[in-house]
């Protein structure tokens, strides 16, 4: 079974090392991933419902117009249960601490350690076997 991930992150290189990464994963059709560049255009791709069946969101922080911490309220709004995964290059705690409060499921900080991202994508209920 295929599950979507959304990653959305400003920066264009973005795109590029997360398919790299995740090359083995959707060669197996594990994981599709979508991508935007702005909190704005993630909205968007939610409200047209995104398929294979989505189980993530991983959003930077640090983004111009819509930053990552009003997305994450703006989804937990809409869905509730969809698990938000808060990315950075910032160690701050005063954001991770708000990313907590509005319902992020993780903090990741950059430079993201992919193994260990694949782990927790295991563990997401909707992943689980």
């Amino acid at each position: 079974m295929s599950f979507s991930i959304l990653i959305v992150d400003d920066e264009p290189d973005v795109a590029e090392l997360f398919r790299q990464r995740f090359r083995r994963e959707a060669r197996r059709g594990t994981y599709v991933l979508h991508f935007a560049s702005s909190g704005e255009e993630a909205l968007a791709m939610l409200a047209n419902e995104i398929e294979p069946q989505l189980i993530v969101i991983l959003s930077d922080i640090n983004m111009p117009g819509m930053d990552g911490l009003t997305l994450l309220q703006e989804v937990k709004r809409r869905h509730p249960d969809l698990p938000v995964m808060m990315v950075t290059a910032y160690g701050d705690d005063e954001r991770r601490q708000r990313a907590t409060e509005y319902g992020a499921a993780e903090f990741i900080t950059k430079p993201v350690d992919f193994d260990l991202l694949k782990r927790q994508l295991q563990q997401l209920p909707s992943t689980a076997t």
